[in-house]
């Protein structure tokens, strides 16, 4: 007996909701959803969204209204919950949750973008050097982990389509993807997608601009992972990006695995 796990960064949960994002999760047959960038609070999911799909959600809301926020839902309760991971400015920026279930450990992350300015670059940049030794622990923790979520960072030339013009933009800069390289090379994390679908290109991609007509012509990037610690890795059996609908413009990836862990 195994285990589906949904990743989808929603853009507003009441935007997504709107576009039909509730009514996909129900026929979704997700075990655990990961969702990123709620732009809620507190008082809004508790109107509508505290259960999804047969599922109880927990949050890790921003401090600031209308930001960020991450989220998972389970359909068995989590043994623990974990919110936030560094105790420093991004934890106020709703960016980091992490359920346990028995001997393994999901987790919600909505990595910066730098897209909008130098200071947020900047940002994502510090961001990345807290969260290496972090991923570096949960590797030697000898629990099993799945951090999936909006990681912004394409990290191959197959992971976008305009990729040889965007070798200067935020999302595909060398130090970026060096540093997704080290987590599959020296921490040995597993891109279940990938390992899975080793040559995809167009298949791939989970987030297009609203800028132009880059949906329509599939002008996309692969930001969102499922990375995972080898044993849950290996499980994995199949993985999907789902793109009938548009609740956001990111689309849900699935990756269905082949023990359950309790989850």
């Amino acid at each position: 007996m195994g285990f589906r796990l949904v990743t989808l960064n929603l853009n507003g949960i009441r935007s997504a909701a709107d576009k039909g994002f509730l009514e996909w999760a129900e026929s979704a047959g997700a075990d655990c959803m990961g969702v990123q960038e709620i732009k809620a609070q507190a008082e809004h999911v508790a109107e509508r969204f505290e259960r999804v799909a047969g599922m109880d959600g927990h949050f890790h809301y921003a401090d600031k209204k209308g930001y960020s926020g991450v989220g998972l839902y389970s359909r068995k309760a989590p043994s623990d919950v974990r919110i936030g991971f560094d105790k420093t400015e991004f934890d106020a920026e709703g960016r980091y949750l992490q359920l346990d279930f028995g001997s393994l450990s999901i987790v919600s992350l909505y990595l910066p973008s730098g897209s909008s300015s130098e200071e947020r670059q900047a940002a994502k940049f510090r961001f990345m050097d807290l969260f290496l030794p972090h991923m570096a622990a949960l590797r030697a923790s000898g629990r099993e982990v799945i951090i999936c979520g909006d990681w912004n960072i394409a990290h191959q030339a197959i992971d976008l389509k305009n990729w040889r013009s965007n070798q200067k933009n935020s999302g595909f800069l060398p130090e970026e993807r060096a540093w997704f390289g080290r987590l599959l090379t020296e921490q040995g994390w597993v891109d279940t997608y990938r390992s899975l679908h080793p040559d995809a290109t167009d298949a791939c991609y989970t987030w297009w601009s609203n800028r132009g007509q880059a949906w329509a012509k599939n002008v996309g990037w692969r930001l969102d992972y499922q990375l995972a610690t080898p044993g849950v890795g290996a499980l994995a059996q199949s993985a999907t990006v789902y793109k009938d609908e548009r609740f956001s413009d990111h689309a849900p990836l699935t990756v269905d695995y082949a023990h359950s862990f309790g989850v």
